[in-house]
């Protein structure tokens, strides 16, 4: 007697993998309803065997569904998070914050110590107060810390990392008690990296931007050409013009694929991030022993190793110039304290929004004493024009007496000429880094990358005592007079 194995139905309902079989005795000798019953189970199991396919291909479909779906959410999330466009103000970012860097760095801070706190032109009209330079010097920086990441945690909101787009909270909490909760303050060997991965970025993003700009240009030509007449010069003109294009377009591509272009906002946020608070590090240790804001003294002891170098635990440092001090004093916004040091006292010339006139009039007048010869009647008319009411009448004064005779005497002449050049010596480089200092500010808002600055605004005129700067520039127009 033989016999044939039926798969059973429910197990085919419930698995893919061969089903179990069940053992149906068929004799040699089968009757009509035998093979009746027969063929039942069989199509029973052949139903069963279909439905159990098209289930299994119905949730393969919703599989492959669900699978691409969540593909294309994680594309499209990632190029929503790429910076793109945003990539050119990125990069004026970080070059300010390696402008900030070098201004910390031990070369610039020794030399603020040894040359421009001693500026003799300082020390005249401006302070010679040590404590209070340094004051002025150390809010400036922390002020231009304050504008950059100001800049930043607008960025950083876009983020899908929720601690960096916290960072203005984090980085104002910094700032007031030295807590980094995320340990975002870098090593120097660290930083030193992340400094030459910003200036490779910077490099690149300033690169893309002057290709785009020469990719719109071709762009330009080449719709223009199209607009007139064809003409054999002219249709081979827009051939070249349509394979240069082409060669620029695949060069932009390049470019945006190794510059800031397509990375996620996360990535170069971090980088912001982690470079600014350990910037706003350095600051506080360079100026040793301040207390919110307000520097005591420069170490003289400060060597080329004073870096920040985080120990095992994030929340102390161990530095080579000692460490931070501390104070008893109320909680006072860090920031708020500096910006407070940068509004210059009713004496002054930032005051009197005289800073940058006397420092144009200063350089004319450098010019004339330098050569006299070229100065005419209508220069000397212009320069009188330039003068306020303050000096003219002060003019006068000094004036009042002086004759013909005395003007042109070749000894009087002669010393008056070595008083002008001694007060020009020391009063001039006030003048010159007065007009570079807002050229610099001016050539950052027209321009998206900034140039290197290290001049501070103590070493310029707009800390400068009124009275005394004007009592100099008399001194200048008399000997002008004589010479």
């Amino acid at each position: 007697m033989g016999s044939i194995n039926i798969p059973r139905a429910s197990n085919l309902q419930k698995f893919s993998t061969p089903p179990i079989s069940l053992t149906i005795p068929l004799p040699l000798q089968t009757s009509t309803l035998q093979l009746f019953l027969f063929a039942v189970h069989l199509f029973q199991w052949i139903h069963s065997y279909l439905l159990c396919l098209m289930a299994l291909e119905t949730w393969l479909i919703k599989l492959k569904k669900t699978i691409s779906n969540t593909l294309d959410t994680a594309r499209s999330s990632n190029h929503k998070a790429n910076v793109g466009v945003l990539s050119f103000e990125i990069a004026g970012l970080m070059s300010k914050l390696l402008q900030l860097w070098n201004c910390l760095s031990d070369k610039t801070i020794i030399r603020l110590r040894d040359e421009s706190l001693s500026l003799e032109g300082v020390h005249k009209i401006v302070s010679n107060d040590e404590s209070f330079l340094l004051g002025l010097a150390c809010a400036e920086m922390a002020e231009n810390i304050r504008v950059v990441a100001k800049s930043i945690s607008r960025i950083s909101k876009r983020c899908q990392d929720s601690d960096l787009q916290g960072f203005d909270g984090w980085f104002d909490e910094f700032a007031n008690s030295g807590h980094d909760r995320h340990g975002w303050v870098l090593s120097s060997k660290d930083m030193e990296a992340k400094r030459k991965k910003m200036d490779k970025y910077v490099t690149i993003t300033v690169t893309l931007y002057k290709e785009m700009e020469e990719l719109s240009t071709i762009e330009n030509c080449l719709r223009k050409c199209k607009e007139y007449k064809p003409s054999s010069i002219k249709e081979q003109k827009i051939v070249d013009l349509q394979t240069k294009l082409f060669w620029q377009r695949q060069e932009v591509k390049y470019l945006k694929e190794r510059c800031l272009w397509n990375k996620s906002f996360d990535m170069v946020v971090s980088i912001l991030v982690r470079s600014i608070f350990t910037i706003l590090a350095r600051l506080k240790l360079v100026f040793f022993g301040f207390e919110f804001g307000y520097p005591s003294c420069l170490p003289r002891s400060l060597s080329a190793s004073a870096t920040v170098h985080p120990t095992q635990n994030p929340d102390t440092f161990h530095f080579v110039s000692g460490p931070l001090k501390t104070s008893s004093k109320p909680a006072v916004s860090f920031f708020e304290s500096n910006s407070k040091l940068l509004k210059p006292p009713s004496s002054t010339l930032g005051a009197a929004a005289l800073a940058l006139h006397y420092a144009n009039l200063i350089i004319i007048m450098e010019k004339m004493i330098k050569s006299p010869q070229l100065v005419g009647v209508d220069a000397r008319d212009d320069l009188y024009s330039m003068l306020p009411s303050s000096i003219r009448s002060c003019l006068r004064g000094r004036l009042k007496g002086i004759g013909l005779s005395s003007a042109s005497d070749p000894v009087l002449a002669g010393e008056w000429r070595t008083a002008v050049r001694s007060i020009l010596g020391w009063l001039s480089p006030l003048a010159h880094n007065m007009i570079k200092w807002q050229s610099e500010r001016s050539f950052e808002h027209q321009n998206l990358f900034p140039k290197t600055n290290v001049i501070l605004l103590f070493q310029t005129l707009f800390f400068a005592n009124k009275e005394k700067t004007e009592a100099a520039i008399t001194e200048l127009l008399v000997g002008l007079n004589y010479i």
